[in-house]
């Protein structure tokens, strides 16, 4: 069959057009990418500390500076602007310096993925506007269920764009479930979780239409997992009082702490009330592919659901996350169809394929899974492994140090890669090192050296550090700890005076 000759295009040479990505316009776009790769490694080689200590006037007055309606119309000059607006002042995880939130350095090979996932545009929500695509994230998914210890014949799963998503879809599910159990009504519905969940689970609550007191706090030992026994109770407190347990969230790696609840014996509890168990392993996910602590997570093949943060614990850019279901039946309760895009009898296709939208709470979504597959597929996943154990054995060495240092309070021993600690300062009591500690953390920030987060704990103020960066070494974090414990003792030099 022959092709009729293409014309020469009326529009071929309107310089609005040659923006959009096009075989016409290839080169202008391999020229603009490398600008900013090139612009971008020349910004690394400059940085001298995670932050530059920016305040929120400052940063907000360069913005606001910017006329939105007056195009450069050139992305040298576009580029150069957004130092100013940006690049200049803002935060980089890969810096030693950095120890603040769970913010990971990113690996290469997911960073290449990034250039060819916005560069293609495709869209996850269905087979004709992915193809291949769907069969990279559907493979991936069963991957990940096999290193949860799910059968990969009976899971299933999805993408998401993060942990808070990937905990409402499993509560969704678990919900949904409940319900169908003859006279459960959802204003008696109840989720048990330890005082140290994610707030995503009482956010979670609220938006899938439970009760303002749905969520219940199960206490937590002085690790900070939670207590079975203490689980056990608030189940039969649940029943007594004529509710319906809902859910059992447990968290493997706990945003303060890091730690990891039991999961063994929480399954037994989830499973002798019939209650779906939701693990949280946002952050602890890593450990499915460390070779040395994997066993960390035993009982987690015991879940109904699984979250796992790959833009964490396994050092993939923001946003990829997963949540994975054991049994896939449970996903028909976040099916919806629509006829002009996944009509229930196929719309009349001349091939079936599979469609993600009909088991995801999104519908354009993202090709994010292409970052984990292109970094399995050049490193390995015990190339990763290697990493989550690189910042764990860096939090345990960097506690060794410290627990016997008169000038720092340190809260626990890390089950993972978070230390909290604060400041001991002669003349000081708790309530004074409770005031003291915002004040360290800003003084840290406008310094620019060491950025670190804070938290309550018990009432309690405390300085938070969070490793998850490999190249950081032992010393790289005493130098925080040390910028800690100087900026403390000045603060309190000053309120003496």
């Amino acid at each position: 069959m022959s092709h009729p000759t293409a014309s020469p295009r009326a529009h071929a040479d309107d310089p609005r057009l040659r923006h959009l990505l096009h075989p016409d316009h290839a080169g202008e776009y391999e020229t603009a990418t490398r600008l900013a790769v090139t612009h971008l490694a020349s910004t690394l080689s400059r940085v001298r500390g995670p932050v530059t200590g920016s305040s929120p006037a400052r940063a907000a007055a360069s913005v606001d500076a910017v006329d939105l309606d007056l195009p450069l119309g050139c992305t040298t000059q576009a580029l150069a602007e957004l130092d100013r607006v940006w690049l200049d002042d803002t935060v980089w995880f890969h810096e030693p310096g950095y120890a603040a939130h769970l913010n990971c350095p990113v690996l290469i090979p997911a960073l290449v993925a990034e250039v060819l996932v916005s560069g293609v545009n495709p869209s996850l929500d269905t087979f004709d506007q992915s193809v291949g695509g769907t069969f990279i994230e559907r493979r991936l998914v069963q991957w990940v269920a096999e290193r949860i210890g799910f059968s990969s014949e009976r899971a299933d799963g999805v993408f998401t764009s993060g942990g808070t998503q990937s905990n409402l879809q499993a509560l969704h599910l678990a919900r949904d479930r409940a319900l169908e159990r003859p006279g459960v009504w959802p204003a008696r519905l109840r989720i048990l979780a330890s005082a140290d969940a994610h707030y995503s689970v009482q956010r979670s609550a609220r938006l899938l239409g439970l009760s303002e007191d749905a969520v219940l706090s199960v206490p937590v030992d002085e690790r900070r997992r939670m207590l079975p026994d203490r689980l056990s109770a608030a189940l039969s407190e649940v029943v007594s009082a004529g509710d319906s347990v809902m859910a059992v969230v447990a968290t493997a790696g706990t945003t303060d702490h890091g730690s990891i609840d039991p999961l063994p014996a929480l399954a037994g509890l989830a499973r002798a009330h019939d209650a779906w168990l939701h693990v949280d392993a946002a952050y602890g996910g890593g450990l499915l592919v460390s070779r040395t602590r994997r066993h960390l997570l035993a009982g987690i093949e015991q879940a109904d659901s699984v979250t796992v943060d790959f833009h964490k614990t396994w050092f993939q850019p923001v946003s990829c996350s997963a949540v994975i279901v054991r049994e896939r039946r449970h996903l028909r309760h976040v099916a919806a169809h629509a006829d002009y895009l996944n009509p229930r009898d196929g719309g009349g296709a001349a091939v079936s394929a599979p469609n993600q939208v009909d088991k995801s709470l999104q519908t354009t979504r993202r090709f994010d899974a292409l970052k984990l597959w292109l970094t399995l597929r050049v490193m390995g996943a015990e190339a990763i492994g290697d990493l989550v154990d690189a910042i764990v054995d860096l939090a345990a060495a960097v506690h060794a140090r410290y627990a016997v240092d008169d000038r720092i309070e340190l809260h626990a021993a890390p089950e993972l890669s978070t230390l909290l600690l604060r400041p001991r300062c002669p003349g000081l009591d708790a309530d004074d090192v409770d005031r003291l500690v915002p004040r360290i953390r800003a003084a840290l920030w406008s310094a620019g050296a060491h950025v670190v987060a804070a938290t309550v704990v018990d009432g309690r103020r405390w300085l938070k550090l969070t490793l998850l960066n490999p190249m950081a070494e032992v010393d790289d974090i005493a130098s925080v700890i040390e910028g800690i414990a100087e900026t403390a003792a000045a603060l309190a030099r000053t309120e003496a005076a």
